[in-house]
């Protein structure tokens, strides 16, 4: 029995899903079903069967998941404190939306290595909403910036924003939004996002919906005229400056969202979470996630990955 045959089982208990504990942990499917086989043979029980209502636990599963999931956690701690006594640089895994991954992420936590001056080790990975209070709670990731989470982990708003509509200056949409092309980045496919929940409150169906790679590609395509794109305000305003787009009004936008910092309580939290925490609060921190265009030296940039933790 290893830590990674439990992290799958965890998170196949917690998501419902082989798929979304294969992607969540950066690995494939079988690689997953494997994983599980193993703990299978190894305790002589199915632990977690498919029904018709999803992924069910039996009775020898639902004993173990609350016992595998502080093992998972204890792994985490284990891991900290050898790199501690070995003087090795703390981790941090930072996971987030897709957004904030494309424009926000990288400069933020140079900026946070530059301020605090301590040696971590930080990485970031994307992750869907619903993933992120498991990933957190399963010591998985030691933080989660993006919207207000729930489930056992401490939320605090840390960024107002705004998001609005854009289109080039001379689109002009026919019909209500739910008739509008949406041009949208992958958050568009995220049930859990900002984004999604403002094309559900606008009915556009999903033939009407378009997902791109990432932000950048999606507002290029609105700007040549392909349709309507969302938006933070404050990140969209250097297109907006050169008159490529334009804000569009829509019966719900603009629409004031806030980033939260989400991480395990303050007295089971990592030290650099804490750290992370603090630093968000101070105007250096507010300055690059208002403005991150600056970019950071090609030693510390990380392009955005799925979270990958496996053993």
């Amino acid at each position: 029995m290893t830590l990674g045959q439990l992290s799958a089982f965890v998170l196949v208990a917690r998501l419902g899903s082989v798929t979304d504990a294969a992607r969540t942990l950066g690995v494939s499917e079988p690689a997953v079903s494997q994983a599980l086989a193993a703990l299978r043979q190894h305790h002589g029980d199915k632990l977690i069967v498919r029904t018709a209502n999803g992924m069910t636990l039996t009775p020898g599963g639902s004993r173990l998941l609350p016992i595998a999931t502080q093992m998972v956690a204890l792994g985490a701690d284990a891991d900290a404190a050898v790199r501690e006594a070995n003087g090795v640089a703390e981790r941090m895994h930072v996971v987030v939306t897709s957004t904030i991954a494309e424009f926000v992420a990288d400069p933020l936590l140079e900026a946070f290595m530059r301020r605090t001056g301590q040696s971590v080790d930080t990485s970031a990975g994307l992750a869907q909403v619903a993933e992120m209070p498991v990933l957190v709670t399963n010591r998985l990731a030691d933080a989660a910036l993006g919207p207000r989470l729930e489930g056992g982990v401490e939320s605090e708003p840390v960024f107002r924003c705004n998001i609005v509509a854009v289109a080039a200056p001379g689109f002009r949409p026919r019909g209500g939004p739910a008739q509008w092309p949406w041009l949208v980045d992958p958050s568009g496919a995220d049930p859990g996002s900002g984004t999604a929940q403002l094309l559900r409150r606008m009915a556009v169906p999903e033939s009407a919906i378009r997902v791109f790679p990432n932000q950048t590609a999606a507002w290029s395509a609105a700007a040549n005229g392909s349709g309507v794109s969302l938006a933070f305000e404050h990140l969209v305003a250097p297109q907006r400056r050169r008159h490529e787009l334009v804000v569009l009004p829509t019966p719900v936008t603009p629409r004031t969202e806030y980033w939260h910092l989400t991480t395990l309580p303050h007295n089971r939290c990592s030290t650099a979470a804490n750290s992370l925490r603090h630093f968000l609060g101070t105007p250096a921190a507010m300055q690059v996630m208002r403005a991150p265009g600056a970019g950071v030296p090609p030693s510390r940039f990380r392009p955005p990955v799925y979270v990958t933790i496996w053993s």
